[in-house]
């Protein structure tokens, strides 16, 4: 029995010893691996050191302290880990290892930038914690190819691809960035409550970050000693680290492909405080579809067009960089963005706007409230139809050559960047007194363009106008009692290419209490040479073939011809129905005369005639060429000869209430 239990005993004696033995074989295989590990990134003419390394077998914790990685070339990132622990370590080959956790404490990270101006942004990371974590034991490729900023963050989206995590989690993140003494740039920025899910070979499901709170002070003179700002509930979601590193690469320049990189980003709420008295406050952000294209988003050549030493750009320079800057925007593509509610709080008071919306077709803003010296300004909507960032750029850059003043053609490539333009529900102070100005629509929408002119257009206004007791032509109005004008102007113009035609239809306008007008007009042979032709000799050949067709006219009276004779009556010291007589006695009495040489004008004449006679009636004149009549000589005709001119139409006239 005593043999047996020392025989039990040696037993576990040499278990023991055998078992720490293996768990120290173990430790130094680790401990090997890890020492590889370093000396490969060594290799790279980079520095690479480590503190104790410490293995347990029973649980495959892993821990590695006081990492210090230096990069060969200083632009690259230093970075320090005071300790690294991984639970659950497991190899499967020796390209890849896997944890159930990964834990990094006291991480530093600092990034010098030196190309042009030097800036240097240094990272403090208390924790990261990376749950089932699978990744690389040796870097990718596709090593930086310079010290740029571009290569290195190429090469982290490289690394970031080989990565797969369920979640990665930094409660608290500051950056400290240092762009020298004086200079724009500098400040401090923390994130927290940072968490990622679903991280898998460089794409990401979500990427949150309860807050990010920055405080910049550029100690400038003359500048605002600080600027903070906050936002917070900010997301992204489906990130392709790929799709960036593709745009990145040089070797996919080519690429004429968009690549999605974000499905949305947004933020519940941002706030921004500038000096003691500016506050702006945004609600929610909201940007979907972002997506780059390699052959165009080059984002070294926009870091390029910064000057050294804050220097200025000459007039040829400033061109260059503007297309530089186009060509950037179109390897940029947004499907929509949505602002929310914001404010900005001034000395002179709060501005508020409701919303900020683009979608690729529209860029509108929306619910402005604004304080002016006169009174509140309202605007319930303004918006660009299909504004392009990139056509807007191109056509300033375009205006922008040096000692040359812009051509004709290149001031109407502003047709080309949009196609209409929108306000509505406007409420003004008018000047200085306590009337309103209102806009209820203005829009103006254009297209077919012909060379740089639309042979289409349509302009929709309708507003009302205080009459401003300090403009003599508005005198007979404000005697009257009117103290408002209503306007409602609807006008449409219209070329059809096949047939030459011209047509001006419709054209209404309405004075609210005083009339409404309505025109039309049409014109033949119209060239197609007259829209893009920029000399005007060669215009005026173009305008000679135009040829006049049909002319409508009406005019209904809503209180105009009353306001007509009661001014006439007060200038001839008159009776109002004395004057009434007496200027249709004066249009019958010049109608005899026009008569005289044109029959038909006696029909306009009588018609004109019975409209003043008695008020709210109809007039409506028509007037058809008898034969070819130049729209040239009829301008010339009506200038010099106004009779000879009526003589070449048909006229046909009535009146109706």
């Amino acid at each position: 029995m005593k043999r047996i239990l020392i025989g039990l005993i040696a037993a576990a004696v040499l278990a023991a010893g055998g078992w720490f033995g293996f768990n120290l074989y173990v430790q130094h295989r680790a401990t090997s691996e890890v020492e590889a590990a370093f000396e490969r990134m060594r290799s790279g003419g980079g520095k690479a050191g480590h503190g104790k390394i410490g293995f347990e077998l029973a649980t495959r914790t892993l821990t590695i302290e006081d990492v210090v990685i230096e990069p060969g070339l200083p632009e690259l990132a230093l970075l320090k880990i005071a300790k690294v622990t991984a639970l659950g370590v497991s190899q499967a080959d020796e390209d890849r290892f896997s944890a159930d956790s990964v834990e990094l404490g006291g991480v530093e990270v600092a990034i010098t930038y030196t190309d042009r101006t030097k800036v240097k942004a240094t990272y403090k990371i208390p924790q990261i914690t990376a749950r089932n974590f699978s990744g690389p034991t040796r870097a990718a490729n596709g090593a930086p190819l310079s010290g740029s900023l571009i290569d290195m963050y190429r090469f982290a989206l490289v690394q970031y691809a080989t990565v797969s995590a369920s979640s990665i989690m930094a409660p608290t993140i500051t950056v400290n960035v240092d762009a020298g003494t004086g200079k724009a740039g500098n400040g401090d920025f923390v994130y927290s409550g940072l968490a990622i899910q679903n991280i898998n070979r460089g794409k990401v499901e979500t990427a949150k970050t309860d807050r990010i709170t920055y405080t910049l002070d550029p100690t400038q003179p003359g500048k605002p000693a600080k600027m903070t700002g906050e936002l917070s509930g900010v997301a992204a979601y489906d990130f392709d680290a790929s799709a960036v590193a593709v745009a990145l690469d040089p070797q996919q320049s080519g690429d004429d492909s968009f690549h999605r990189i974000y499905r949305r980003l947004s933020a519940d709420s941002y706030t921004v405080t500038a000096g003691p008295a500016v506050r702006v406050q945004t609600d929610s952000i909201i940007v979907d579809d972002i997506a780059i294209r390699p052959s165009k988003f080059r984002p070294a050549e926009i870091m390029a067009l910064v000057p050294e030493d804050r220097a200025i750009l000459t007039p040829a320079q400033s061109r260059a960089s503007m297309v530089k800057i186009a060509d950037f925007f179109e390897g940029l593509q947004i499907g929509k963005i949505e602002i929310g509610k914001q404010s900005v709080e001034t000395p002179q008071g709060t501005a508020r706007l409701r919303a900020v919306k683009y979608d690729q077709t529209e860029f509108a803003l929306e619910g402005l409230d604004a304080p002016t010296p006169q009174g509140q300004l309202k605007v319930e909507r303004f918006a660009l139809k299909s504004f392009r960032t990139v056509d807007l750029l191109r056509w300033a850059a375009g205006l922008a050559n040096p000692g040359q003043a812009p051509s004709p053609d290149q001031m109407l490539g502003l047709f080309r960047v949009l196609e209409g333009a929108e306000i509505k529900g406007v409420v003004s102070p008018y000047k200085n007194t306590r009337q309103l100005f209102t806009i209820d629509t203005i829009s103006l929408n254009w297209g077919q363009l012909v060379g740089s002119i639309p042979s289409k257009a349509n302009l929709v206004v309708k507003m009302v106008t205080p009459t401003d007791p300090a403009n003599p032509a508005l005198q007979p109005l404000i005697m009257a009692g009117v103290d408002k004008l209503a306007i409602d102007l609807d006008l449409g113009a219209a070329w059809t290419e096949s047939s030459g035609a011209f047509a001006l239809a419709p054209a209404t306008i309405d004075l609210g209490n005083l009339a409404r007008a309505q025109a039309s007009l049409a014109l033949a042979k119209v060239p197609r040479d007259l829209f893009t032709t920029t000399d005007s000799l060669e215009a005026m050949g173009q305008l000679a073939q135009i040829e006049t067709g049909a002319i409508e006219l009406s005019l209904r009276d809503r209180g105009v011809v009353d306001l007509v004779v009661a001014q006439f009556a007060r200038m001839q010291n008159l009776s109002r129905d004395a004057a009434r007589s007496a200027i249709v006695e004066m249009i019958r009495a010049q109608g005899e005369k026009i008569a005289a040489s044109n029959l038909d004008a006696r029909v306009a004449v009588d018609a004109l005639a019975g409209f003043v006679e008695t008020s709210g009636q109809t007039l409506t004149i028509k007037l058809t060429p008898l034969g070819k009549v130049p729209v040239v000589q009829l301008m010339d005709a009506l200038n010099h000869e106004p009779i000879v001119a009526l003589a070449q139409f048909r006229i046909e006239a009535s009146t109706g209430l």
